[in-house]
């Protein structure tokens, strides 16, 4: 029973999980690991370009593991009658742009686990795997959204996110620079976690977001990055009118350039992935000319029109 009365506690909205019929867990790399559990797959084809969190559960549970190539359009390079009744084929939705290719890869293959950790907004296909790392688009400390057919049979202890806070409660009082390694510490300590249900902590704080803004806000900030650099960018993409994107992907010549440009400017981006480069060592594909060129713009709900205007001319 809930205490009555004392000291007041955080004051959150209380709306609807968005995932609201999912399995609440820890990370996403758990959500990975509980579907190879349960379905008890022994062998993993997965991108090259991909973070290399992934292979954490393939190494813990021993299985065997194979990498593929992506094309220009983020479609796989593999004859898909390779994948056997105990093999699973792992596609990333990336940047939460590739609903397209999600769909023509579940026509292709029926072991089939959908990364949509760029995808917080993408619907569930019925007939794959789906999990969700919802920290990518929202201000959280973990947590994590499954979907499934089949459940693992074991109870499972659940997480506590209390010592996950510092790079969120700091960047509102000094900034994000000051914060950043807590943030990077705050990565590491997820290292090595079981398998636990999503924290109390993190299922209020999904409970108070306001996801129809939300959503509205990205894809007005992708369209209006996209309007005016589509001529300059070398990806080209189909957009369905709810596609909610986690970044404006630009891929350009020299792009590393730019990107140092920006990050001296205070506009910070990610880079996807360092580890693609030892994957592929000396052999050459897009993947190397992505982690060199790719220029992952932001476009969430924290910024408007006018920080889009600011990226585009420093761009």
């Amino acid at each position: 029973m809930n205490s009555i009365g004392g000291y007041f506690e955080l004051e959150l909205p209380q709306g609807e999980e968005y995932h609201k019929n999912a399995i609440r867990l820890n990370t996403g790399r758990n959500a990975f690991e509980y579907v190879l559990r349960a379905k008890k797959y022994k062998k993993v084809y997965l991108p090259y370009y991909t973070c290399d969190v992934m292979l954490e559960p393939i190494k813990k549970l021993q299985l065997d593991y194979e990498f593929y190539n992506i094309d220009e359009i983020f479609f796989p390079i593999f004859d898909f009658s390779k994948v056997k009744p105990l093999d699973v084929f792992v596609y990333t939705n990336y940047f939460g742009i590739c609903d397209n290719q999600v769909q023509e890869v579940s026509q292709k293959c029926k072991n089939l686990i959908i990364d949509n950790s760029h995808a917080f907004f993408a619907k569930p296909l019925a007939a794959a795997d789906t999990f969700y790392s919802p920290r990518k688009f929202f201000g959280l400390p973990d947590g994590a959204y499954l979907y499934t057919n089949k459940e693992l049979e074991i109870e499972l202890e659940q997480d506590n996110s209390l010592n996950r806070f510092g790079h969120l409660l700091g960047r509102v009082e000094e900034g994000a620079e000051t914060y950043y390694n807590i943030f990077k510490e705050n990565d590491i300590s997820l290292i090595g976690q079981p398998i636990k249900v999503m924290s109390k902590l993190s299922k209020r704080l999904l409970h108070s977001i306001d996801y129809k803004h939300i959503a509205i806000q990205r894809i007005r900030n992708f369209l209006y990055l996209h309007e005016v650099l589509k001529d300059h960018n070398q990806l080209h993409f189909e957009l369905k009118s709810d596609i909610v994107p986690m970044v404006y992907p630009l891929l350009i010549d020299d792009g590393s350039s730019l990107k140092k440009g920006l990050l001296q400017n205070k506009v910070f981006i990610a880079t996807y992935w360092p580890n693609v480069l030892g994957w592929l060592k000396d052999e050459v594909f897009f993947e190397k000319y992505l982690y060199n060129n790719l220029i992952p713009l932001p476009v969430d709900q924290r910024y408007n029109e006018k920080e889009m205007l600011k990226i585009i001319n420093l761009l």
